[in-house]
């Protein structure tokens, strides 16, 4: 019961703020990650919302959901059914301010509930950053921080570090960790990036249908490295496609302590997506 009532109130903050924002954004996306032991589907919807408050503040918040569905290789770990599903849901509410012209500084907070089947109390986690941005120049900027973030696999204090500079109108460099990117556009409807990503996630185990003694999360990581393109193929619309390949990625079995109590040795393999996406 408790979880239902969180589930509807995450869901009408963010309807309740769409009524007056000036910026909204819906992303619908398919993704496909196949390795030789395991293939990896996911689809997600998000819904965000924009508003300046003032001259110096602005407010985002970004209500998601995710379903990743896992194929097992007939045969492959024999004590479990061939596809399993995992979701998420999740809501990040996000403050800018700006300290002064060239200094800013962002808060966010992401409740975030990653379960099987029925989704409880328990599986709840509190994410969230607190980052700082240095506009040195009309060029070159700087943003430091640190998040509690799933980008290795478990929620943990990751710290975040990103430089970027743009070359000109069409170009600009980002390097940092966790994400880095390099991005071009030759006109205002095709943008290209080359991107590099640590990322990650871990979900909640149904108890009743593990088969394993003491496993209680399934956490998932890989380092991914991508092509993607996106098309303003309308004033408010845009195709994104996506093709890249993971690198160390890891799926395994936990318990309440962290510790892998089973690892599924998945091995690397490619990655593929297509997303749409509507701004006004």
């Amino acid at each position: 019961m408790k979880i239902r009532v969180l589930i509807r109130s995450m869901l009408l903050i963010s309807f309740f703020g769409m009524k007056a924002q000036e910026n909204i954004e819906v992303n619908l996306s398919l993704k496909t990650e196949p390795t030789d032991q395991i293939d990896f589907t996911q689809s997600s919807i998000g819904l965000s919302y924009s508003k300046k408050t003032g001259s110096k503040n602005e407010i985002t918040n970004t209500l998601a959901y995710s379903n990743l569905s896992v194929n097992y290789e007939l045969g492959r770990y024999k004590t479990k059914e061939n596809e399993e599903q995992f979701n998420q849901i999740q809501n990040k509410f996000e403050i800018t301010h700006a300290l002064s012209n060239t200094t800013h500084m962002s808060f966010s907070i992401v409740p975030t509930l990653n379960f099987q089947s029925s989704p409880e109390l328990s599986d709840l986690s509190v994410l969230g950053s607190l980052e700082m941005k240095q506009q040195f120049n009309s060029q070159t900027s700087l943003k430091i921080g640190i998040a509690r973030s799933t980008a290795l696999g478990n929620a943990k204090f990751l710290p975040v570090l990103s430089l970027h500079y743009k070359f000109n109108t069409e170009g600009s460099l980002l390097i940092g960790f966790p994400d880095s990117k390099i991005t071009y556009s030759n006109n205002v409807r095709n943008k290209f990036s080359l991107t590099n990503s640590f990322n990650g996630n871990f979900y909640h185990l149904d108890a009743e249908n593990q088969p394993i003694n003491g496993a209680e999360k399934a956490t998932l990581s890989q380092m991914t490295t991508a092509f993607e393109y996106e098309r303003n193929v309308d004033k408010n619309w845009f195709l994104n496609f996506k093709a890249g390949y993971d690198f160390n990625k890891k799926y395994s079995l936990t318990d309440k302590d962290h510790h892998k109590v089973y690892d599924f040795n998945t091995g690397n393999g490619y990655v593929l997506g297509i997303g749409i996406k509507y701004k006004h």
